[in-house]
């Protein structure tokens, strides 16, 4: 599946009201009207903010929710259990499970995975964000033995090529909003069997994987990043926060020349 994110991480979810969340995922909706897939992450600190979320979602006719785990408290499995059975039940749309431990504190086990999966038919993809592939490869065969069509997503960028290999779906991830030409080529051509030109868009993206590093926070790199390439959008996030710097910036152009 392709398409568009909003309020995932680079989208400053823990950072806007839910008016504001709203208002925006309707005006995307609109816009798209329907050319790809529009996801909503659902994250939030409250459980009945996520489930206002969540069906506000479907009435607007999104495709989909992304659900990170709730943080702060890092739930045991059982309170993860009842919390994305939650989101799952107040909505008939696929539900993308979101594992991102070094945010929220917790890691969602392929053993949790499979036992959401296996619970609730629309709980149906995970975007795993974790700096290793043996913890994604070990969720997409935990997975797939009980729902063989379970999508499971990197969350980082360079894992396109290791989560396929491993039997995974490919990616949802922050460069896309930089380069998106340059991940449609790598898909088409790893779906094509061009390995080679696959392989040489993969080196691109590892060179490019150090914009993350350029700013206080990641989310402002990659709003410094999308300005370089030539979309007049702010690069300002929401406080606290440091911003980027003009000299950030700058050494973000050059590494993206």
């Amino acid at each position: 599946m392709n398409g568009v994110l909003l309020f995932g991480s680079i989208g400053e979810f823990y950072a806007f009201s839910l008016e504001d969340k709203k208002a925006a995922l309707a005006f995307a909706v609109e816009r798209v009207a329907g050319r790809m897939k529009v996801l909503a992450g659902v994250g939030d600190t409250a459980l009945d903010r996520v489930l206002d979320f969540t069906r506000f979602a479907e009435q607007a006719g999104a495709d989909g929710v992304v659900a990170v785990s709730p943080y702060y408290f890092g739930p045991t499995n059982e309170v993860a259990r009842a919390y994305f059975g939650a989101i799952a039940e107040a909505t008939s749309l696929p539900v993308v499970l979101y594992n991102f431990p070094a945010r929220t504190g917790t890691d969602l086990s392929p053993e949790l995975v499979t036992s959401l999966a296996r619970d609730h038919a629309n709980v149906c993809a995970i975007k795993d964000t974790v700096d290793t592939i043996s913890h994604t490869r070990k969720v997409i065969a935990a997975a797939r033995a009980v729902n063989p069509e379970f999508s499971v997503l990197s969350g980082f960028d360079e894992y396109y090529l290791p989560n396929r290999v491993a039997g995974g779906n490919g990616v949802l991830c922050g460069l896309t909003n930089v380069e998106p030409e340059l991940f449609v080529r790598m898909h088409a051509a790893y779906q094509a069997g061009e390995y080679a030109d696959a392989v040489s868009c993969a080196e691109r993206i590892s060179q490019l994987m150090a914009v993350y590093d350029v700013c206080d926070l990641f989310v402002s790199a990659i709003k410094a990043a999308v300005m370089v390439k030539g979309l007049p959008i702010s690069t300002k996030i929401c406080e606290p926060a440091v911003q980027a710097t003009p000299k950030q910036v700058e050494r973000i152009r050059a590494l993206l020349a």
